[in-house]
């Protein structure tokens, strides 16, 4: 599910290899992570002037292809 994702560069000189935004040292865990502690796609593009918000979407599309790649172990709730 790589076709849409044009934006998600992963290269092993940048940030050790992790899937990054459009060779930027911003992470996608670093954009995903911001949506999930409840910030706003607009709070994002104003602390990160050099985002758009297509990257922050495509970041989160790949986050939920990730997640839906492999099943992990939970703890029983």
């Amino acid at each position: 599910m790589t076709q849409g994702l044009d934006r998600i560069t992963q290269q092993p000189e940048v940030m050790g290899g992790k899937a990054c935004i459009r060779g930027m040292r911003v992470t996608v865990g670093m954009v995903v992570s911001q949506v999930g502690t409840g910030r706003s796609i607009e709070e994002i593009l104003a602390d990160y002037p050099y985002l758009e918000r297509e990257d922050i979407m495509q970041a989160l599309r790949y986050a939920a292809w990730r997640a839906e790649e492999r099943e992990v172990m939970l703890a029983n709730a």
